[in-house]
């Protein structure tokens, strides 16, 4: 059991002031305290003509979604589970699998910046410190177009809530800080900072790729990708390419990966 002085609720009113102002990128933030998933929310907001800006987030998610297929589920108030709704449309349709890139990048600066913990990006879409998991991204595009972009962080979960045994939270890793809205408050500063000089710049990867490649877990690893066809394959994770593709040198050469599962492997 937990109670409000260990899990205390977020606060609406408080963030909204915090958060949305004039010449911000964020227009509205609504707190739930539950919702099957907040990006199915954001979503719906967005087909509905929602504009830009929109950030939902949940005290508990009963079916929240992880990259394929795969569900996120914590215990109430122990995470950061919300979704933004972004509209890039001056962005070139083939550049907007970045944002896939770009916001893990932002929650791993903001991990570094309030809870003073190394945390790394791992492709395509975690955050990392030291190898545990700590946070994913799931981004879908619908129409409007919109991108929807949902984001799971842990900061309470206890090492007995653990889903996996890979998995970590702000407060396994002694972070500086465990309090959700100032995590929240920065995640979403650091995301706007990113996004907009993205966007400025038409998406051109060169916005993102020289920070990714410098806190990345993955590059420069051996690995293991679970391919969406369900094979595998092995290699050094080398590089990025100019489309956001992992490049893994093979036994039979340089393979770009738009998707997978990558497997850190360990070295003998």
């Amino acid at each position: 059991m937990f109670n409000d002085l260990e899990r205390p609720p977020l606060d609406a009113r408080f963030l909204q002031g915090r958060l949305v102002r004039p010449g911000s990128l964020w227009t509205q933030i609504d707190v739930l305290a539950e919702t099957e998933s907040t990006n199915a929310v954001v979503a719906a907001a967005a087909s509905s003509g929602a504009a830009e800006g929109l950030i939902v987030t949940a005290e508990h998610q009963s079916s929240g979604r992880g990259r394929l297929g795969r569900t996120w589920t914590t215990p109430a108030r122990s995470a950061l589970l919300m979704s933004v709704l972004l509209r890039p449309t001056a962005v070139p349709a083939a550049r907007w699998p970045w944002l896939g890139l770009l916001v893990p990048l932002a929650v791993a600066a903001a991990v570094r910046r309030v809870g003073e913990i190394p945390a790394q990006v791992k492709w395509p879409n975690d955050v990392l410190v030291e190898g545990r998991k700590l946070a994913g991204i799931l981004l879908e595009r619908v129409d409007g177009p919109a991108a929807v972009v949902g984001i799971g962080l842990n900061v309470t979960l206890r090492e007995s809530e653990k889903p996996h045994p890979a998995a970590t939270s702000l407060a396994l890793e002694e972070a500086a800080t465990t309090d959700r809205a100032t995590v929240l408050a920065a995640v979403l500063r650091e995301l706007a900072t990113r996004y907009q000089a993205w966007v400025d710049a038409d998406g051109d990867p060169s916005t993102i790729l020289p920070e990714y490649r410098e806190h990345s877990a993955t590059l420069g690893r051996l690995v293991r990708v679970e391919l969406p066809n369900g094979t595998f394959l092995e290699g050094r994770a080398r590089d990025l390419d100019d489309d956001g593709r992992l490049i893994v040198d093979t036994p039979d050469g340089p393979r770009p990966l738009a998707a997978g599962d990558v497997t850190h492997l360990r070295t003998s």
